[in-house]
């Protein structure tokens, strides 16, 4: 596991350098000089006889007490500084609407404040951006940079500078997005955390940061991202501390009571990006090499739950249909230590497909459709292999989503609905949210987390327990 101390002494020396690679001062006698005000001159005729002195041009009356030319309030320096220091703070509340015996009727009750520090020079450019936090769900938890665990969350520590006009490095703790989805990921294989996504906090908590360095390359035929991840970022992924799930293992629920405890692998991580715009379309392929970012695997030797070697290969496709904008994804999910399928214990390989849709309807009502499915590879040789009383997963895992924002009172107040159904599953996941911008600087929240499903087993299905309503103020400075 990776040191908090030296992921905040990195963030410390950063800055530190950063600061001392501001321009010295020039020496003396060689500062630009500060202009001083001259008085007009005038080269027009004399005045007529009476209005001024004969041969030269009047003399600008003088301006009432008080009005004076004093112009020592004018600075006539332009002053910059490279840093700037924003950030909020927020107070969120949400209660369960069942009963869960594994877990405490509060599903969140935190204080947050988050300060970020940017740093932007002439070539290097800087974020560290740490979140302090009060949990009444989670009290005791120590802090654990690599699982947003405890009262202090590291979310940025970067900087990003050009090595020339065709590369720029970007290295640190960093937020890392790509794909077409929406809240469905495909090749976007960085670590999401979803006990923040079930439990209200706001959307942005769904991608938690990864520990890289990330090589942009801009060439002519294509541009190319690289991500390298010394060592593998997991999602911060269910494990009962805080939302109970369906542990197939014992064939129930667990929670608090027996949170998963995997054994995290210590390899590195690799993502590839190669993009390009072709006739107005965004084409984009993509490569991973590394592990299942949730412990989808389980060693019956240790214990414990594993995270299985995975490699991904995919591609999508984003552009503009009629009136809206269409998109597509697909991957190939290489699950390296399960290839034939027949190991229960491991998740098989995958091929998943997106395909979406989006249009304004009316004015400030946007809507959105999207269809993804799941194929179970080696089939036949995973159901011949799992043992009697395990739940069974269909072939096919079909999921529809469906986003609806409507902007209202000159586009203060947003009204947003989310939408997952499966067919297949014969779950869901709902997601209803009302916010409203008061002022610039407040913003007032309230919204819903409803899981429910016709078998306890399924993705959505085995968090019913887990629905929820929530509410938030936020101030930002």
């Amino acid at each position: 596991m990776k040191s908090a101390l030296l992921t905040l002494l990195f963030s410390g020396t950063m800055l530190t350098v950063l600061s001392a690679t501001a321009e010295p001062p020039l020496p003396g006698g060689l500062e630009p000089s500060v202009p001083t005000k001259q008085a007009p001159t005038s080269s027009g005729p004399a005045l007529p006889s009476g209005l001024g002195l004969p041969g030269s041009a009047a003399p600008e009356p003088s301006l009432p007490s008080g009005l004076g030319d004093d112009t020592s309030f004018i600075n006539t320096e332009k002053s910059y500084s490279p840093f700037s220091v924003y950030g909020f703070a927020e107070a969120r509340v949400g209660q369960r609407t069942h009963d869960d015996e594994h877990q405490r009727n509060t599903s969140i009750g935190e204080g947050r404040a988050q300060l970020t520090l940017d740093y932007a020079g002439e070539t290097v450019t800087a974020r560290v951006t740490g979140d302090v936090l009060f949990d009444d769900v989670q009290r005791d938890e120590s802090v654990q940079l690599d699982r947003g665990r405890g009262p202090f969350d590291l979310r940025e520590a970067w900087f990003q500078m050009p090595v020339n006009q065709h590369l720029d490095v970007k290295a640190g703790r960093q937020i890392l997005t790509w794909g077409v989805g929406d809240l469905l990921f495909i090749n976007d294989l960085f670590p999401k955390d979803w006990n923040s996504f079930f439990s209200g906090r706001d959307t942005e908590y769904l991608k938690a940061p990864s520990d890289a360095v990330k090589l942009a390359f801009y060439f002519e035929p294509a541009n190319l991202d690289v991500v390298y991840v010394p060592e593998f970022d997991s999602d911060r992924f269910i494990d009962g501390r805080r939302i109970s799930f369906y542990n197939p293992l014992i064939g129930d629920h667990t929670g608090r009571d027996m949170p998963v405890n995997p054994d995290f692998p210590h390899g590195r991580e690799l993502a590839l990006r190669l993009y390009k715009n072709l006739a107005g379309a965004e084409v984009a392929f993509y490569g991973y090499d590394g592990y299942w970012k949730s412990p989808n695997g389980f060693d019956p030797f240790k214990g414990q739950n594993t995270f299985p070697e995975l490699r991904v290969w995919g591609a999508s496709l984003r552009g503009n249909l009629g009136k809206g904008i269409a998109s597509g994804e697909v991957g190939y999910y290489d699950s390296r230590d399960d290839r034939n399928g027949d190991n229960p214990l491991i998740n098989n390989s995958e091929s998943r497909l997106l395909l979406a849709y989006e249009q304004e309807l009316v004015p400030n009502l946007t809507g959105a459709l999207q269809y993804y499915v799941e194929r179970l590879e080696d089939y036949d040789n995973y159901r011949d292999s799992l043992p009697a009383g395990m739940p069974q997963r269909d072939k096919y895992r079909q999921l529809l989503t469906n986003r609806l924002t409507w902007l209202t009172h000159n586009q203060n107040v947003t009204w947003s609905l989310f939408v997952y159904y499966s067919p297949t599953d014969k779950d869901w996941y709902a997601r209803p949210k009302v916010s409203w911008k008061a002022s610039d600087q407040l913003l007032l929240e309230t919204g819903f987390n409803s899981f429910g499903g016709s078998e306890e087993t399924t993705f959505f299905g085995q968090f019913e327990e887990a629905s929820s309503f929530y509410a938030a103020i936020r101030y930002s400075f």
